[in-house]
């Protein structure tokens, strides 16, 4: 039987994979492990509780509140607001732990539940399955007085743009901004925060009805901001996605800013600052090679994981370093979050804009962004990377690219494909060497016929 989690908490179609009986069994479940430590001090659990605008998160959240209430934990419902704001609070407030409903960047029929532990942290593997299990085992069951209570998050939002306010670097007054909400989760706060930094703001994509969420708009589709970015002759666009844990940005010229580019960018101005811990990035393995050569530049290091924000935060956390993230946007401030924050993002390199004077586009070519291609080689055994003829053939494409690209291979963790990424000086050469090695994956890892 596979995992119910996964990389980021439980994800599938709502209503079909995510279902109402599904999710009171694993809030029942959730009570009971993450309610242990609280009871045994003699106190009642408290939980915050979140979700992005889905149409589908409204029976979900229901779902989710009474399986915790009805196992004696006392949820406070914050509504909708950001993945990294509900993290945020529990912390803020002491919390013993809480629950996100959102499928992030997926399309408005998908939808998810994260459980974030105390202090607002993902939780581990061993807790993860300690919870699964746990959905086998009789439900709490208290009465009377023990029952838990229901109650709104009033003033959820207002402590979390505190929060970011008193997080900012720098302000951003006589700076023009463009928000791209993806009609999601940060519709409400963004620009709110924005505004209250400084900056002049336009805001798109910030008119969630239940369904458009992340439909042609946000991180994961980005001409919409080129386009007002343009049009309005704003100094930048910022987007985030559905739960707002990430960031894009768009500069003046309506060029994409990645999160590589985002991270130099933050890596730089932490460094000056003397508030980069250990002078040391973290990034993984799909950072682009260009970045690796603007943290060598600026003498700073960069700590390599596996693909996924959760070997991220754990290298943070081993290492006691400041800074985080991945090339998809989602960057981790441990100062001041213990997630991706996507507000917190757009701010902190906002706030650079402003404070050295550099248009976003100076800021961003410290990084010169290696042409990449991915392939996905399908109907292959993951397991045989090793083959020694295939590592012969990634050896004679490390030699014909030299130090001017690199080459990844990773076998996917849930299906038989294996990836081929390959970054070099020009997408031609790029394109040949990731060609080739495709052909010799399909080759040597061929799945057998079936008789």
């Amino acid at each position: 039987m596979p995992r119910l989690f996964g990389t980021d908490g439980v994800r599938g179609l709502a209503n079909r994979d995510v279902t109402a009986a599904l999710t009171l069994s694993l809030a029942q479940a959730t009570a009971h492990v993450l309610g242990d430590g609280p009871r045994s001090e003699g106190r009642r659990p408290l939980a915050v509780l979140a979700r992005d605008p889905r149409i589908s998160g409204e029976f979900i959240s229901s779902a989710v509140a009474a399986g915790l209430a009805g196992s004696g934990v006392d949820v406070l419902d914050a509504g909708v607001i950001p993945t990294p704001a509900a993290a945020f609070l529990i912390a803020d407030i002491g919390a013993d732990f809480g629950v996100v409903i959102s499928a992030s960047h997926n399309p408005a029929p998908d939808n998810g539940i994260k459980v974030l532990g105390a202090g607002g942290a993902k939780l581990t593997d061993e807790v993860e399955d300690r919870i699964e299990a746990a959905m086998a085992e009789p439900p709490l069951a208290p009465v009377g007085a023990e029952v838990g209570r229901i109650d709104r998050f009033a003033d959820a939002e207002d402590r979390y743009v505190v929060h970011l306010l008193g997080a900012l670097p720098h302000r951003l007054d006589g700076l023009k901004i463009v928000l791209d909400c993806a009609n999601g989760a940060a519709a409400g706060v963004s620009p709110e925060v924005f505004t209250d930094a400084g900056a002049e703001v336009i805001v798109i994509g910030n008119d969630p009805d239940g369904v458009n969420i992340n439909d042609g708009v946000g991180s994961t589709h980005l001409g919409p901001l080129q386009a007002a970015v343009l049009e309005h002759g704003a100094d930048a666009g910022i987007a985030h996605d559905g739960d707002a844990d990430r960031c894009l940005a768009v500069d003046a010229d309506g060029r994409v800013v990645d999160g590589d580019q985002i991270m130099a960018v933050l890596a730089i101005a932490m460094k000056s600052r003397g508030v980069l811990h250990g002078d040391t990035l973290v990034a993984t393995v799909m950072s682009n090679l260009g970045l690796r050569r603007a943290m060598q530049r600026e003498g700073i290091q960069v700590v390599e994981t596996k693909v996924g924000d959760r070997y991220v935060l754990e290298a943070l956390g081993r290492g006691g370093y400041s800074l985080g993230g991945e090339q998809s946007g989602h960057v981790i401030l441990t100062a001041h979050a213990t997630t991706g924050d996507g507000l917190l993002t757009g701010l902190s390199l906002m706030a650079e804009v402003a404070r050295t004077g550099k248009p976003l586009s100076e800021l961003a070519a410290a990084v010169t962004i290696l042409p990449q291609v991915m392939l996905n080689v399908r109907g292959v055994d993951r397991s045989r990377t090793d083959d020694p003829g295939l590592l012969a053939a990634i050896a004679d494409a490390e030699q014909r690219l030299g130090d001017s690209g690199r080459v990844l291979l990773r076998p996917s963790g849930t299906e038989p494909v294996v990836r081929v990424m390959v970054e070099a000086a020009d997408h031609e050469t790029a394109a040949a060497v990731a060609d080739d090695l495709a052909a010799v994956v399909r080759e040597r890892l061929a799945l057998p016929t079936p008789a």
